[in-house]
């Protein structure tokens, strides 16, 4: 597969790159992109929910009311899950929600997202992406001449670059992140995908390792 390599501000740059078919020709497994965006946001959960049951509320013991001759059904303890204050029923306990994915699937998954960015026509490969000054207007400006300005859009780089990350953090639309940070959610999540050329071998690097 071969793309146009752009600058940071949309011009051609005349030359190309040459992507291989393994990781960004390939027939898309849906299945796969499934299971990996449903294990990184599992991963995000902090599983902390909690509610006392009925032996972990602090009240009193006795009885409510007498046994016989209320009319009214037997209660015992002002913890019972029937009265106002009470114990909570299998109500949320700590847990955790991460769940084991194979590498093999992982790798399936971002090779799958990668391809199916290629083949809409979302991804794009620029040069580099430098920024002289952390300025927001600076980046605005690139947006719209990579026509991104509306768009939900992800740069991909491959070391952190200070200007960049400050240039970006106030816009809505865009976000900056190192290759290596890179998963299947964070591509299936964004409408343009921006990749620069450094980035390629550490983002080829997370599927054939």
């Amino acid at each position: 597969m071969e793309l146009k390599v752009l600058t940071f501000e949309g011009e051609d740059t005349g030359r190309t790159v040459q992507l291989p078919d393994e990781i960004f020709c390939i027939e898309p497994n849906a299945h796969a992109v499934y299971l990996d965006i449903k294990h990184y946001l599992a991963s995000q959960r902090q599983g902390t929910h909690k509610t006392k049951e009925r032996g972990e509320v602090a009240r009193t013991t006795r009885k409510a009311y007498r046994q016989k001759g209320t009319g009214g059904a037997r209660r015992g303890s002002y913890k019972s899950p029937l009265i106002r204050g009470g114990g909570t029923v299998f109500g949320p306990k700590p847990r955790d929600y991460s769940f084991k994915l194979n590498k093999k699937v992982k790798a399936l998954a971002r090779a799958s997202a990668l391809s199916i960015k290629i083949s809409s026509g979302a991804l794009v490969v620029l040069d580099k992406v430098e920024i002289p000054e952390p300025k927001t207007r600076i980046f605005a400006q690139s947006l719209r001449k990579l026509q991104a300005a509306d768009k939900k859009s992800l740069f991909v780089i491959k070391e952190p670059e200070k200007n960049v990350i400050l240039s970006a953090r106030n816009l809505k639309s865009a976000k900056v992140i190192n290759a290596s940070q890179l998963n299947t959610y964070e591509i299936m999540n964004c409408d343009k995908l921006f990749v620069t050329e450094a980035a390629l071998p550490v983002v080829q690097s997370l599927i054939t390792r």
